[in-house]
């Protein structure tokens, strides 16, 4: 019914499955040999669920991939590798920390090179052989201000980055609630003016924030930042963000 585990989980995750007239949104759960799961709506659009977080990013920045090479940074199955080429990205570096993640389709596709095992903190223009126009990141159980870094670095000047924020993985481990849930709006909004301030001292600037249209998978608040050099924009007014967090 779908080509991986990833999209299978997906898809369950998002309720788009039932099992005798019941939505079945455990991926774990055990169903008699003799039912069959019915998947509800339109299929998957991409590899996973993320690359509806980045299509939605594209269209709110306006960021055109077109022609453009463009780095993935924690690729894992590819959901946002496959936005990339979906809106006409010429190349795509597929990063990830893992192995063997990237659905098939994507990894046999000309257009990508899978780097497996590449450790992101540590990525450098000897790994890509290029600048780069755009750089994507979704990673997580790290935080960002040791991933940006290193890709600021293999970016071109007039290049952008679109980065999904998890505050889940910004905040101490002390401070995230049950379950692993970041509920307070407070410690949003923290994470969002530490990453503006943290970029602005790079010499980039956060230009925009939009809010993920999905949750993550276990229901945590996500958001996507756009950022371009500091020669471009200023960094975003940091009453907007507190705004975005309160809506």
């Amino acid at each position: 019914m779908v080509s991986t585990r990833g999209k299978a989980r997906s898809i369950i995750l998002s309720g788009k499955v039932r099992v005798q007239d019941t939505v079945a949104d455990k991926p774990g759960r055990l169903v008699p040999v003799d039912c069959l799961p019915v998947i509800i709506g339109a299929p998957q659009p991409f590899a996973s669920r993320g690359g509806l977080k980045l299509d939605h990013a594209l269209k709110q920045f306006h960021v055109l991939p077109l022609g453009k090479t463009a780095i993935d940074v924690g690729a894992s199955t590819g959901g946002f590798t496959d936005c990339l080429l979906q809106n006409g990205a010429e190349k795509v570096y597929a990063v990830d920390v893992g192995y063997g993640q990237l659905d098939w389709k994507l990894r046999s596709d000309s257009r990508v090179i899978c780097l497996d095992r590449k450790n992101a903190r540590t990525l450098c223009k000897e790994d890509v052989g290029e600048m780069l126009d755009l750089a994507v990141v979704d990673v997580s159980f790290i935080s960002l201000k040791l991933v940006i870094p290193p890709l600021l670095e293999i970016l071109k000047p007039e290049g952008e980055l679109v980065t999904l924020i998890k505050p889940q993985f910004e905040v101490g481990k002390e401070e995230v609630e049950n379950r692993g849930i970041i509920k307070d709006p407070a410690k949003h909004i923290r994470v969002l003016l530490e990453l503006n301030r943290f970029i602005a001292e790079k010499g980039w600037a956060v230009k925009a924030v939009t809010e993920s249209p999905i949750t993550g998978q276990k229901g945590n608040r996500e958001f996507l930042a756009h950022c371009v050099h500091g020669r471009f924009a200023d960094p975003i007014d940091e009453e907007t963000l507190r705004q975005l967090v309160l809506a």
